[in-house]
């Protein structure tokens, strides 16, 4: 890893080559992949799976972060990382990483720049064009906005000369929003590890020490919703919906950190022991082994109040056979059929999430393991890991086969 806060692009040079003792050999082509940091989340995820399908495919993988705990991973998987302060949404030091990311370029002779993220996609957008790289931006999120600052703020990530949509949902958003040229345009899903969410691989020692560790009752039909403790994620509603469905059998765990909002944490706790739920309702903290505590759950639930770009948590949760109720907007549209492969309720409409938990935690065997059946078939036939992979990098390809043609005007 390298820090270069302060350092002259010269600077920069000369200490990357001597760290790498003057001998870097570049494969074929070089990808430099550009977010805030490298902490747990769907765009770090999405980051560390390219680099991955990089390095198999023979190319260099270079992902310039602030840096953070999933750095081991981009270890692991044989990328390198280069340390920049690229969390920062000031306009001067967006400004300074332009010219960072400019000698990061020319020093590591990178081929094409993928910006996953706002303020870094600034930065490398002015790189790009200063040194005639392809430009690639992923819409990861809705980005909302309330004035014309932070639209055009946004902006930046409908300015690549591809732009990848990771759902139908992101591409219709951006072209109503932002109205990019749709030859630029491809919607590439999110990628599920299907080695990971598998439920033939996830032995029972493993469902057992969760288990174990959540003081789960035996018999006890089991609620899981996964997700940060952030309003949004709709927590609330799902409290409500529990104390409508008034059964004092069933469990509910709302899996996720609160990142520290604290103030948020207690009024959630508050609003459960205040609906008589806190025999029932627990929160813990975040899970590193959810395929596992998908297979713990009899329903998963995504109750979402602001529509997700995606909705990594109902893809996972299908591929694991489990039945699931995800908000009828956004992504989910994308992921879930309702009546065929889950359920999908209104955002924030606590009864009929009520009515979807009932029907969901008293279905027939039968009729539950005919509910998995095709929800795996649709997951994994449409939103695999490999799909994604294959599908970015046939992009990249792309740009890079067109040449200086193919990038925009600045």
């Amino acid at each position: 890893m390298i820090a270069c806060d302060n350092q002259s692009r010269m600077d920069l040079i000369a200490s990357h080559h001597t760290a790498r003792h003057d001998a870097v050999e570049h494969p074929r082509r070089t990808v430099l992949q550009v977010l805030p940091a490298l902490n747990t989340g769907g765009v770090e995820r999405s980051t560390i799976d390219i680099a991955e399908a990089l390095v198999a495919a023979g190319w260099r993988a270079l992902v310039a972060s602030s840096g953070g705990a999933m750095e081991r991973e981009l270890r692991r998987v044989g990328a390198d990382h280069v340390q920049l302060p690229l969390s920062a949404k000031n306009p001067f030091v967006i400004q300074a990483n332009k010219a960072r990311i400019v000698a990061l370029v020319e020093a590591e002779a990178v081929d094409l720049i993928h910006a996953r993220s706002r303020a870094p996609a600034w930065s490398a957008l002015g790189a790009a064009r200063l040194t005639g790289r392809p430009f690639v931006t992923t819409f990861h999120g809705a980005y909302n906005f309330n004035n014309p600052i932070k639209r055009r703020y946004n902006s930046v990530m409908a300015k690549g000369d591809r732009v990848i949509a990771n759902s139908n949902f992101i591409a219709d958003h951006m072209a109503r929003h932002y109205h990019p040229d749709p030859a630029r345009v491809r919607v590439v899903p999110r990628g599920i590890d299907f080695d990971l969410f598998d439920p033939e691989r996830v032995a029972g020692e493993r469902m057992i020490r969760l288990a174990e560790r959540w003081r789960l009752p035996d018999g006890a039909p089991m609620v899981l919703l996964p997700g940060r403790l952030t309003r949004w994620k709709g927590h609330r509603v799902l409290v409500e919906a529990l104390a409508l469905l008034d059964r004092s059998d069933v469990r509910c765990l709302m899996v996720g950190s609160d990142q520290g909002r604290r103030s948020y944490h207690r009024q959630l706790e508050r609003q459960i022991k205040v609906r008589g739920l806190d025999r029932n309702v627990h929160i813990v903290d975040h899970c590193d082994d959810m395929p596992a505590a998908f297979m713990l759950a009899d329903v998963v639930v995504s109750a979402s109040l602001d529509p997700e770009a995606f909705g990594r948590v109902a893809v996972e949760a299908q591929a694991m056979g489990r039945p699931t109720i995800a908000t009828d907007h956004g992504g989910a549209r994308d992921t879930l059929v309702d009546g065929e492969t889950g359920w999908l309720t209104p955002p924030g409409d606590a009864h009929a999430l009520a009515a979807a938990l009932s029907e969901a935690i008293d279905i027939e065997p039968a009729e539950r393991a005919a509910l998995a059946a095709r929800a795996m078939a649709r997951v994994r036939a449409k939103f695999s890991k490999q799909a994604m992979c294959a599908a970015t990098l046939a992009i990249y390809e792309e740009l890079l086969a067109a040449g200086p043609d193919a990038i925009q005007a600045a």
